[in-house]
């Protein structure tokens, strides 16, 4: 049996993907640089830098360093304000149970997230509570990278191979299977078809089907 479940956030916990998108997309419009929504699903499990990155590179867009650090601040302003009506409702269905029920078989719980802002937003929907540690993106080599997710292990005290990781993009999924952890894709099987086991949302996460992964 497992010991040790890490999660990412967006997609996983809360959809806070729709205000990512229109934070990027104001960043974007003032660079002359047209995104949509299918560009902003490129962007699912990739830190702030390398998010900007992959606008400037899609628009031929060079800037500066401190150019860019200027645009990540403009862009995380303008997302803290749209988190502002973020509570209990924004949890994705079946989470907040599946997280209790976790919690009280004794299961450990991390957060493996590229967002910066996961304790706050953990905090509005009282969910911060249930989780023993939050690994910090900063401190480690951005998501396809296994580092958080090894990272997260290692502060629940367990070997990669005692736990299960909780993903919803292609970059976060190979960040899982790179650190030897099993592998659960939420989404599209076909995106995410390297996971161990795939579920279509996160209303079919359960406590019997962590128990019986072996």
């Amino acid at each position: 049996m497992k010991k040790g479940v890490i999660f990412d956030l967006d997609g996983v916990i809360v959809d806070t993907a729709p205000f990512h998108y229109l934070a990027w997309k104001e960043t974007a419009d003032k660079l002359g640089i047209q995104i949509d929504e299918e560009f902003n699903e490129s962007l699912k499990g990739i830190d702030r830098y390398n998010s900007l990155q992959k606008i400037l590179d899609f628009g031929n867009v060079v800037l500066e360093e401190d150019e860019k650090e200027r645009l990540m601040k403009e862009k995380n302003d303008r997302y803290l304000k749209l988190l502002d009506g973020l509570n209990k409702d924004s949890i994705l269905p079946g989470i907040e149970v599946f997280i209790s029920d976790l919690k009280k078989s004794g299961y450990k719980l991390a957060l493996a997230s590229a967002s910066k802002n996961a304790p706050l937003i953990l905090k509005k929907t009282g969910l911060l509570e249930y989780f023993d540690n939050i690994a910090e993106p900063g401190s480690v080599r951005a998501k396809p990278f296994p580092d958080i997710f090894q990272k997260g292990a290692e502060l629940l005290g367990l070997d990669t191979a005692e736990c299960v990781g909780i993903e919803d993009s292609y970059a976060g999924l190979q960040a899982i299977n790179d650190a030897g952890i099993y592998s659960i894709g939420i989404g599209d099987a076909k995106i995410l078809s390297a996971a161990d086991m795939n579920l279509k949302s996160t209303d079919f996460l359960t406590l019997e089907l962590i128990n019986n992964i072996v």
